[in-house]
């Protein structure tokens, strides 16, 4: 079952001589369950595919299809809701807010939907990202890879159709950025958690169940069945 069907999309800024193609007629999907990995040069389109999956963006042309709903036929309030319900974002910056603890961080997306949480299930994800004894604390009290396990556990607690991870290990070093790959791994094992991260590192790429590359805003598969 396909959870994510991009098809023929573009995204051109500017025009005349100004004018850039981020994006070029781009077309895959992605099954339920499944890592993907992008991988490509700064500036090929990477963030810009990753914004258009997210609906953080509007696309030129094409369609971006997310657990069966075009989300660009969607009015905003909408596109809105579905988008807190349905996708998770894991940024390199953490985007934590500052005057919440890790716990309440983490319940943010679903409160904010006024929805119950399953406080069984945020027990769980506490447990899976080793932030148990550091829930009430705030995130200027964590480290980098403290913070982007909270921001894992932020995107993991509302169960979305996606994760998007853009350059997760990013601000982190080798021994964060390894746990944090493993933690987003063992989330796809764990919960069958679809997810895209954009990562500079083909070694994390090698992770994911297909990689992706992105050039010149076209997008080739690089390893893993064809789409």
């Amino acid at each position: 079952m396909n959870i994510l069907s991009v098809q023929n999309l573009c995204k051109t800024y500017g025009e005349g001589e100004a004018r850039v193609e981020a994006l070029k007629n781009v077309s895959f999907s992605v099954s339920k369950g499944e890592f993907i990995s992008i991988i490509g040069p700064s500036g090929s389109g990477k963030s810009t595919l990753l914004n258009l999956i997210g609906a953080l963006d509007y696309p030129t042309s094409g369609t971006v299809t997310v657990d069966g709903k075009d989300i660009f036929g969607m009015k905003e309030e909408e596109l809105s809701v579905f988008r807190r319900r349905n996708i998770g974002f894991v940024f390199q910056t953490y985007n934590l807010v500052p005057e919440l603890n890790v716990e309440e961080n983490m319940l943010l997306p679903i409160l904010l939907d006024q929805r119950k949480p399953d406080m069984g299930y945020i027990q769980e994800l506490l447990d899976m990202l080793g932030l148990t004894a550091r829930r009430h604390h705030l995130p200027h009290q964590l480290s980098g890879g403290q913070q982007q396990r909270a921001a894992i556990g932020r995107a993991l607690a509302a169960r979305p159709a996606i994760v998007l991870a853009d350059e997760p290990t990013g601000n982190l070093d080798s021994k964060n950025s390894r746990d944090v790959i493993a933690l987003l791994r063992l989330s796809v094992e764990r919960y069958s958690q679809t997810l895209i991260m954009i990562t500079h590192n083909p070694g994390f790429a090698s992770n994911a169940d297909r990689v992706l590359g992105v050039e010149d805003g076209v997008v080739t598969e690089l390893g893993g069945a064809c789409v």
